[in-house]
């Protein structure tokens, strides 16, 4: 379980915010191959959310049945995977990547493992790209950049009366 702290959330592109109160439960890896599939990577970070601590905040999410049991939650705008809920429960997860600010929920355990790729033990070995010398590339990026930035926003894109 993490700090009692409000987390502020959302899509990549920010037509769906959200406001996840009070403890997030189970912060897990889940290696299952669903989770691969929705996350579109190895692996999907989730965490559960009380729904009655969990309040849209902007927008609304699109919702794909990927079992009888279980619906996952995604911005129909960007795509970006959301929410992961077995309807009837009293708890929703989110995916801990969309927080704005990940880092306030660090994974406790690892779930489905039999589908965890076999290298995951030497990514640390892997060489690091050098940080580059000039800001220049990432100057250009961020000039550019249509993300949402990771707080909530009056409106979006910013200007724009929501």
């Amino acid at each position: 379980m993490t700090a009692d702290a409000d987390k502020n959330g959302g899509c990549q592109c920010g037509a769906v915010r959200y406001r996840a109160e009070g403890e997030v439960g189970y912060p897990h890896l889940c290696h299952c191959r669903m989770c691969q599939k929705a996350a579109g990577n190895y692996f999907m970070p989730l965490g559960g959310v009380k729904h009655s601590n969990f309040t849209l905040t902007r927008g609304a999410a699109k919702w794909f049945h990927s079992s009888d049991l279980v619906r996952r939650g995604f911005c129909g705008d960007c795509g970006t995977p959301l929410f992961y809920d077995i309807p009837g429960t009293d708890f929703i997860n989110i995916t801990l990547g969309s927080l704005d600010d990940p880092d306030v929920v660090k994974p406790v355990m690892q779930s489905n493992t039999g589908r965890k790729m076999s290298w995951f033990h030497a990514l640390d070995g892997l060489p690091l790209e050098p940080e580059p010398e000039t800001p220049d590339r990432e100057d250009a990026i961020a000039a550019s950049n249509h993300q949402h930035p990771d707080h909530d926003t009056k409106s979006w894109p910013l200007g724009e009366i929501s």
